[in-house]
């Protein structure tokens, strides 16, 4: 059962005057599921931490571009750099189909009713890689704005990936994400023209939530900003080998 939504629930028939009770086991419930999740999630980062394999969770709404930003990440560094990706959806291959053919390792996770991937489904996801032969693992997340936000998976960095066709108060609307998350893509700028997107009240709002967080604003389709996302990350990765050696 998601902690957030409750997804995956049973509906019940408890009767008003055991409400307290009920509310009290679904905390203690929420509370194991994400300890258990956690000392998981601490042992895919020592997994990846041994090989120096830097990881990031990109998380955002569906439609955000994160398949398409990688496509382009990866056709860019992949002669630079060792990838791979761990590609999460409810059903279907389709985004792993797109990663296989840039020729980077990928395996697909499909969460069913799930809605969003785990620190479990991670580690069994990392046996069908050969971790020391990489530098880079890639996880493409849900496309989901809430559930993600609590779940370690083990990774470096969580980066929350929102486009311009969406509204400029997500990171209001959905403070636990983008407080969770290091750095921020503002996806489809190339839009900024024909579209009523309000970019420095977005940026205004999102600095409300997290003041550290990192932003990158690019476009997948004229490459504008590319080359800064590229730069974090070649250097990001560059010094989580050094520290493993």
């Amino acid at each position: 059962m998601c902690i957030d939504c409750g997804c995956g629930s049973s509906p019940h028939s408890h009767s008003h005057e055991h409400q307290h009770e009920t509310d009290s086991r679904t905390i203690r419930i929420g509370e194991d599921l994400l300890a258990k999740n956690n000392r998981l999630a601490d042992s895919n980062r020592q997994r990846l931490a041994q090989q120096g394999v830097f990881t990031l969770n990109l998380v955002s709404s569906p439609g955000s571009g994160k398949t398409t930003l990688l496509e382009r990440t990866l056709q860019q560094l992949k002669s630079e750099l060792r990838f791979a990706v761990l590609e999460g959806d409810q059903q279907t291959s389709n985004d792993a189909d797109r990663i296989a053919a840039t020729g980077v390792p990928v395996h697909q996770i499909n969460t069913g009713t799930g809605c969003h991937l785990d620190a479990h489904m991670v580690g069994h996801g990392l046996d069908h890689f050969h971790l020391n032969q990489l530098d880079i693992l890639m996880i493409e997340n849900v496309g989901n704005l809430v559930c993600p936000a609590p779940f370690d998976l083990g990774e470096d960095h969580k980066v929350v990936v929102l486009s311009v066709t969406e509204g400029e108060d997500k990171p209001l609307k959905y403070p636990h994400m983008f407080r969770a998350a290091t750095l921020m893509l503002i996806n489809k700028t190339d839009l900024l023209p024909y579209l009523p997107f309000d970019l420095q009240r977005c940026l205004s709002y999102a600095r409300q939530i997290n003041p550290d967080m990192r932003i990158i604003e690019l476009s997948c389709l004229t490459g504008e900003g590319l080359d800064e996302w590229f730069a974090w990350l070649t250097q990001q990765a560059n010094q989580k080998r050094l520290k493993a050696t």
